[in-house]
């Protein structure tokens, strides 16, 4: 059993306002209260191997400034493995601002800083890491050639690759023959397969468009309704705890996380998708992005 898992992307500081409702255009809202987390999704998704019980090693470079210094510091206090991380000191470090409405759902603005900096140098530099991971778990929220590049060592040294396609945008051909399990949300499978998903049927076409591309599984994260799992031609709809959502940011990292770390232990996939929206269901629970993430022990004895 190979726990080892590699999680290349960005890390942020999330400056967090609670609103009543998303402001329109031209709007002033009061917000009602103000908090300032770790996150970026690559972090989140570290953070979330860690604390789930994977050997996290994450890749990703920071400014040399306070934010990426405490950010680093934080890592290291997980237990996560911070020798690839690598500081820019020309470009200050990725920062998100993100509004939380009164139903916990969010919008978020994301300035890369450093995070657009991480390239292929830096990626070389851990080869030895890559090659010998279990998983190699990557986001979207550093330069496309940076992961391309990555996925093209992990599979040559068939190292399996977990794509959380986040933010959206359009895949080169090539990546999806290298992905073993790409993992959406509905706005982000709606984008990369044409088909917008406004139910389960909508969403398994959705999916098979995604199979049809080259990859060898695809999860389509739902939020409150669970996920739907489509591997070698069947679909497998898995339920999330009901829970009273206050702030959804990092859900779909602590999901992916959960995921890579059930897998790593060898779990079955329905059983893998189930772990991982229990963590999920609690982390939405929960105010801001790291802060959110849970603890093997929190978590329901099917961990």
């Amino acid at each position: 059993m190979n726990k080892r898992v590699v999680i290349i992307g960005s890390s942020n500081t999330d400056m967090v306002v609670r609103t009543p409702h998303f402001p329109a255009g031209g709007e002033t809202l009061m917000g009602t209260d103000f908090l300032m987390n770790a996150g970026g999704k690559g972090a989140n998704q570290a953070v979330a191997v860690a604390r789930l019980g994977g050997e996290a090693t994450f890749i990703c470079r920071t400014g040399d400034d306070l934010f990426g210094k405490n950010a680093v510091e934080l890592f290291a206090t997980e237990g996560i493995n911070t020798a690839y991380i690598t500081e820019d000191a020309g470009t200050p470090s990725g920062i998100a601002i993100i509004t939380v409405n009164n139903a916990g759902e969010n919008t978020i603005v994301v300035a890369p800083g450093a995070n657009a900096q991480l390239s292929v140098p830096q990626v070389e530099a851990a080869h030895e890491a890559i090659a010998s991971a279990g998983f190699v778990l990557m986001q979207l929220e550093i330069p496309m050639h940076t992961v391309l590049y990555a996925a093209r060592m992990a599979f040559g040294n068939r190292v399996p690759i977990v794509l959380n396609p986040a933010p959206a945008v359009s895949l080169p051909d090539e990546l999806y023959q290298m992905i073993s399990i790409i993992t959406p949300n509905e706005k982000e499978a709606s984008l990369l397969s044409g088909i917008t998903i406004v139910d389960q049927a909508s969403a398994r076409k959705a999916a098979a468009v995604l199979a049809g591309k080259g990859v060898g599984t695809v999860v389509i994260t739902m939020g409150s309704e669970g996920a739907l799992l489509y591997d070698g031609g069947a679909f497998t709809h898995i339920g999330a705890p009901a829970v009273v959502a206050v702030d959804t940011t990092a859900a779909g990292d602590v999901f992916n996380g959960a995921l890579v770390v059930a897998l790593s232990e060898r779990k079955e996939l329905a059983e893998a998708v189930l772990f991982a929206c229990q963590a999920a269901a609690l982390s939405v629970t929960r105010y801001g992005a790291q802060s959110s993430v849970p603890y093997r022990s929190e978590l329901s004895p099917v961990a």
